[in-house]
């Protein structure tokens, strides 16, 4: 921590801070400490205006750093900070690879440039699509090929090891044009997280086209309104899943080129979808050949040189964020993309690992405010953090920004001018875990539904949630989806509908429809499915690697099974549809009236009000006992009708329920609520009642 004089602290005019406190009393005995990260953040911010001509300019650095041509005579520009280099030269097809021929000059900051004329032609000397890299003579005069930091495109042929630099120049008939406008920024969102590369029935990788034309229909009809692209930075192998990123500025080649992904979101944008970018900077690759690792010789540079610029767990880099250089790339990476690319905001991985000088790593996070305001947390980090939704919020209004952070500190999603951290969201990630934990080890009899609702609604209520039954995370090879422990091996063989359900068929359909709907409508303030469960994926995700014999099969998504009309994937596709139709209609993300009623052990069945029309949601997680005219309370009278009904025949129920019946409320009192009324709740089944009149 940054030390300060008291008086110096006490003095801080935190603008909203008022507000925070008033949010959350329990914060006023850390206010200090709350002042004293948002003093660092401003006084961060003036010396960048002071030095730097402001964010604006400091954030403009992928304009200038790297390699680009000047537009009024085709001349090449190459700029790098190689801080500790003894020398550095540029060099590649166009030069046929030779070594010194092209030696950049270095200022007194570590950066280093040079100027390569046009050749007698005016064209330019580096030809589009040209192989180049940077040679970096190191202090101890070793010859060393990098990459460059900011290459917007790189490749690595069939053949090689390694990744090379790519000259990514096309002609301007060849750079995409976008045609629509961005969405503006979402209150409730709905987001499909989705994986380009396995985004194919086909055991290969897919591409940037494919998404686009095959992909982004079905994510439109399902009722999403955000997708959330992974693994899009690129990544020298392929099986990190995108978290091992190597090149922070290039789109992936494996799945096509820039201008091909530029398509996807002006696609995506045309059908009013918000496009997040997972966003990695909570830690780099250690490759060095086509990474930031030892770029100039050294085990600084960008990341932290000693213990603290590990990751073990992860076996990665660790960035300097109080770097001047690193703040310079890292923040121009975020401007970068919503630029560029005109991606709408992030999914910032790796927060928790980011916010804690422990990582994380055996950390049981107990709650107590002490852990949050004390010495374990790195608010170096939690200050890059600041600066990083800042730029985001105010050059991008209309941007979302999400965080993957399991801790809960207190204020990372709240406004920056409250002391907070500045995220919109933050992931709900103990929501899956319990649910894989109860389908592991415990039969559903047995499970307790106030411990389950506990969880659902455990959270900061002042800050925003998305919530989620499972995600890529949780179907990743080890583990298996919700789908697949529910029915198991049955998941293969007994899903036709040309047989009669198995019992294990039947209770896995049942219990998957009402762990979505009880964790969409209670949750959080978003929702969140990963590609494929939506229909009940049968398989997990594992990308091709030495373990598996570099298979491809389990890296794709079995889009055909929700099409088939014969396979019952159709059913659970069809009630994703409706969940998501029914909030559109309903609103109950965004709704604060949320009340829960009834959490009964004995009958399994949880009752809650939340959403637009008296919004009524009923589950009965029962495994045999239906119950008649169930008496269930409610503050708002009238007659209802059912919207949602997991047992309908559409979604493959037994159809005990009458989707035409009508509910009209009694003036009695029940659960603590003004009225109540009666309905049918069988076993398994999940019913919605909207008011009516």
């Amino acid at each position: 921590m940054l030390r300060m004089e008291s008086n110096v602290i006490d003095n801080v005019k935190v603008p909203q801070l008022d507000n925070l406190l008033k949010l959350d009393p329990y914060l006023a005995p850390y206010q200090r400490e709350i002042k004293r990260r948002y003093h660092v953040f401003e006084t961060m911010l003036k010396t960048l205006d002071a030095e730097e001509g402001g964010l604006e300019q400091f954030t403009l650095g992928y304009t200038h750093f790297g390699i680009h041509v000047d537009c009024t005579n085709n001349d090449i520009k190459v700029k790098e900070w190689v801080p500790a280099a003894r020398a550095v030269f540029i060099r590649g097809d166009f030069n046929g690879w030779q070594e010194k021929q092209y030696p950049l000059r270095r200022n007194e900051f570590g950066v280093w440039e040079i100027t390569i004329p046009a050749l007698s032609d005016g064209s330019t000397a580096i030809k589009h699509n040209s192989a180049i890299k940077l040679l970096v003579e190191t202090h101890d005069g070793r010859l060393l090929d990098r990459l460059c930091p900011w290459s917007r495109y790189v490749f690595r042929a069939p053949e090689a090891n390694t990744y090379h630099g790519v000259f990514y120049n096309p002609p301007a008939d060849q750079i995409y044009k976008f045609k629509h406008a961005q969405p503006k920024k979402k209150e409730r969102l709905k987001i499909y997280e989705a994986h380009i590369g396995i985004s194919s029935w086909e055991g290969k990788i897919a591409t940037y086209d494919n998404f686009r034309q095959n992909v982004i229909p079905r994510i439109v009809k399902q009722g999403y309104n955000t997708i959330q692209l992974m693994a899009v930075m690129e990544h020298a192998y392929y099986a990190s899943f995108g978290y091992q990123v190597t090149s922070f500025f290039a789109a992936s080649s494996r799945f096509g080129t820039p201008e091909e992904l530029k398509a996807l979101i002006d696609e995506a944008h045309k059908h009013d979808l918000t496009v997040l970018l997972d966003l990695v900077h909570s830690h780099a690759c250690k490759n060095t050949a086509d990474g930031l690792n030892q770029f100039d010789g050294t085990n600084g540079c960008y990341f932290h040189d000693n213990e603290r610029g590990f990751h073990n767990l992860w076996d990665s880099r660790c960035f300097n964020y109080s770097a001047r250089e690193v703040q310079r790339f890292l923040l121009s990476n975020i401007r970068f993309w919503l630029e560029e690319y005109k991606f709408d905001g992030f999914r910032f991985d790796g927060v928790s690992s980011m916010l804690y000088h422990t990582h994380g790593i055996g950390h049981a996070f107990s709650g107590t405010y002490d852990e949050y305001f004390g010495l374990v947390t790195d608010t170096e980090s939690f200050n890059y953090l600041q600066l990083a939704n800042h730029i985001s919020h105010t050059m991008f209004p209309e941007s979302i920004t999400i965080a993957e952070e399991v801790s809960g500190m207190p204020t990372l999603c709240r406004p920056i001018a409250e002391g907070g951290g500045g995220f919109d969201y933050r992931l709900a990630m103990a929501i899956p875990d319990v649910w894989i934990k109860l389908l592991k080890e415990t039969k559903d009899e047995n499970w307790h539904v106030g411990n389950i609702t506990w969880t659902l609604i455990n959270r900061r209520w002042s800050e925003k949630s998305i919530a989620y039954s499972e995600s890529h995370d949780q179907a990743l090879v080890g583990d298996k989806t919700i789908a697949h422990w529910l029915m198991d091996t049955e998941i293969y063989s007994n899903m036709t509908v040309f047989a009669p359900r198995t019992p294990v068929v039947e209770r896995g359909l049942a219990l998957h429809k009402l762990i979505r709907l009880l964790t969409y409508g209670l949750g959080g303030e978003g929702w969140l499915n990963f590609e494929g469960n939506e229909f009940g994926h049968p398989e997990w995700l594992d990308f091709p690697r030495e373990g598996n014999n570099n298979s491809y099969h389990y890296a794709r998504r079995l889009f055909y099974l929700p099409d088939d009309e014969t396979l019952r994937y159709k059913y659970l596709n069809a009630w994703d549809r409706a969940m998501n139709d029914a909030e559109e209609k309903y609103q109950w993300l965004s709704a604060t009236n949320t009340h829960l009623s009834r959490r009964h052990e004995d009958d399994k069945v949880v009752v809650f009000e939340r959403g637009k029309h008296g919004l009524l949601w009923i589950f009965n997680f029962h495994s045999s006992k239906s119950f008649a005219d169930y008496k269930v309370g409610t503050n708002r009278c009238g007659k209802y009708k059912i919207v949602l009904n997991s047992d309908s025949k559409n979604f493959d129920g037994l159809n005990r329920v009458d989707n035409n019946q009508s509910y009209f409320t009694q003036d009695t009192k029940w659960d603590g609520r003004r009225y109540s009324l009666q309905v049918y709740i069988p076993s398994r089944v999940a019913l919605v009642l909207a008011l009516v009149q």
